[in-house]
């Protein structure tokens, strides 16, 4: 079984201006020369954490890792003026150019996955491969399943901590009440809010509990960042169309590509995994037996760096 690659630094870091007020971190690692490949995180919102140039072979990789509008390293930190969907997609053109790369590797989990689809279904002539995992389509079921009604039946002490901020008579439309509080000018309240979202997350991410996952999760810069940015996205239908991922996939046919799927992610059910594939027939599929949503799982590390190793022997 593969694991991650060791540890390594950036050597080169940037501070990448887009539209006012925003300021994108943006840090290169591994060959300079070698093929380019960029990582892009969850959330939206989570930003990205040092192990995550980890997945790739850095003798054989350009390495790019971003933060994304108001995430990680980014500024201003939780913003969400201007924070869309297409403005994500406009950014990682912006950082293409300026790192002066033809084309790339994108490599996504989660709402990564979402990003790096709907980039690659937009500008299909700069993608050289796929590599996504944890798919999320953000189509209104999976929206209802997290954060309203399905997850909660698995987890109901979980959920009994997450709905706590939440007055009762609220409950019936969650995304609605969280927002109110993630957006609101009681800074205590908000901060509770994004604590108790977050932390949901981060319990029902891996199959066996991970309290280095939920702790990152549960940290304040985490929670913030995560819940507001979340929550806005959620309440805008993720600037997207329902269903507009699969309906456009017929752009991705050419594209070479894998899909990593935990059969037991309860937070992006396999089901969105399956859709993808049934109308991306060309992307290898890889069913996780014993993996939930996290890419810290080890069977989904293995696959996930099987993949990277893969898709260099292609492209060399």
């Amino acid at each position: 079984m593969r694991n991650l690659y060791p540890d390594i630094t950036p050597y080169k870091t940037h501070q990448i201006k887009v539209d006012e007020p925003h300021v994108l971190y943006v840090e290169e690692s591994g060959n300079p020369e070698g093929i380019p490949v960029i990582f892009i995180h969850g959330g939206p919102g989570a930003g990205c954490e040092a192990y995550h140039r980890r997945f790739f072979d850095p003798n054989v990789y350009r390495i790019i890792l971003f933060d994304q509008r108001g995430s990680g390293r980014s500024t201003p930190h939780a913003e969400l003026e201007g924070n869309t969907t297409q403005a994500l997609v406009a950014d990682m053109e912006v950082i293409r150019e300026s790192l002066n790369i033809n084309r790339w590797v994108l490599f996504g989990g989660s709402w990564g996955s979402t990003l790096s689809l709907v980039y690659a279904e937009t500008h299909v002539d700069r993608v050289m491969g796929l590599i996504v995992r944890g798919i999320f389509l953000t189509r209104q079921k999976e929206i209802d399943w997290f954060y309203q009604e399905g997850a909660s039946r698995i987890f109901p002490d979980y959920w009994q901590d997450f709905i706590a901020p939440i007055p009762e008579d609220e409950r019936d439309n969650l995304l609605k009440a969280y927002y109110k509080k993630l957006t609101g000018e009681n800074e205590i309240a908000q901060m509770q809010a994004a604590k108790a979202w977050s932390i949901w997350e981060g319990r029902t991410a891996t199959l066996r509990a991970n309290k280095n996952v939920i702790d990152h999760f549960g940290s304040a810069h985490t929670a913030l960042s995560l819940a507001r940015i979340e929550c806005h996205y959620f309440m805008n239908d993720s600037f997207l169309e329902e269903n507009q991922i699969l309906n456009n996939a017929d752009k991705l046919q050419n594209i070479p590509g894998t899909i990593v799927q935990g059969r037991y992610d309860l937070i992006c059910p396999m089901e969105s995994a399956w859709a993808l594939h049934q109308a991306w027939p060309k992307a290898e599929l890889k069913i996780i037996a014993d993996a939930g949503h996290s890419a810290t799982e080890a069977g989904t590390v293995d696959a996930l760096v099987c993949a990277t190793d893969e898709m260099a022997n292609i492209l060399k």
